[in-house]
């Protein structure tokens, strides 16, 4: 297996490779260790008021998965079985297994992969607000993001030149916000990836509900109660099909979980991890 470039709190520490990968995370706190993995459009200071909690129990290390923040960004296919082969050799090179592992959104789609093919090296699994299960009713919602993706300056031209036609509609806000999907797009290899290859029912080959009932690992799902990315029913997935696994339910939270409801998710993984 390749080696990777560790880059650590902004310090690059260079392993001898072929391909100059590099990870960077944040590593705070002591005590067991615990590995957050953020969700589609994250990275790992996402993690931060969580981290701020639960550095007095644990040494939280908060990755940027490949392609995301500054982690590298290589101009590949990017799927689920990337992002859980580069988390393996951050947990090889930095000698933290067995350890627990939190995802949230596209991070607990990634972590329940990973604990799939690895099971020896996860002690625990929390997954907050967790993609990764199968839903048809997905697929061409995001078919009018598709210009967005393209890798031309003629798309940048086309929403400048729409800028005064907008103001005249009174639709500058709506505007505004497809420029900053685009920005985040472009910045995002991971997300044009995902969303050019998997906008069909048949594209969905890596989703893990078929394979999670083989997991023995200690299970918690923290669910948002208002939640409109993820539905509940696939947190219900988890809980249902994981031997054993938890499942709480945080009334009225939204999406984004680690920043909005820190409190009441480090109460939760505090009593499940100690337990």
């Amino acid at each position: 297996m390749q080696s990777i470039a560790i880059a650590h709190k902004h310090t690059l520490t260079t392993f001898v490779n072929s391909s100059s990968q590099t990870a960077a995370y944040l590593d705070i706190g002591s005590g067991p260790p615990l590995l957050l993995l953020h969700g589609f459009f994250g990275e790992k200071t996402c993690w931060l008021p969580l981290i701020e909690i639960l550095q007095s129990q644990f040494r939280c290390i908060s990755l940027d998965m490949l392609g995301f923040g500054e982690s590298s960004k290589p101009q590949i296919q990017y799927g689920v079985a990337v992002e859980v082969a580069f988390v393996r050799q951050v947990i090889e090179q930095l000698n933290i297994e067995p350890c627990s592992i939190i995802g949230h959104s596209f991070g607990g789609w990634v972590a329940s992969a990973y604990a799939l093919k690895y099971p020896n090296s996860v002690s625990s699994l929390i997954l907050a607000a967790p993609a990764g299960i199968r839903d048809d009713s997905f697929c061409g919602q995001y078919d009018a993001l598709r210009p967005l993706l393209w890798q031309t300056p003629v798309v940048d031209w086309a929403l400048q030149l729409a800028k005064p036609f907008a103001r005249l509609a009174g639709k500058s806000d709506q505007l505004q916000e497809i420029s900053g999907w685009r920005r985040e797009l472009m910045s995002q290899p991971v997300a044009r990836s995902f969303l050019m290859s998997r906008m069909r029912p048949e594209d969905a080959v890596d989703t893990v509900e078929k394979e999670i009932h083989k997991l023995q690992i200690p299970t918690l799902v923290i669910a948002a109660g208002s939640d409109e990315t993820i539905p509940l029913w696939h947190c219900q997935t988890y809980a249902n099909e994981i031997p054993g696994a938890e499942l709480a339910i945080i009334p009225n939270a939204n999406h984004g979980l680690p920043q909005t409801q820190p409190q009441v998710m480090a109460k939760l993984i505090g009593k499940f991890l100690n337990n």
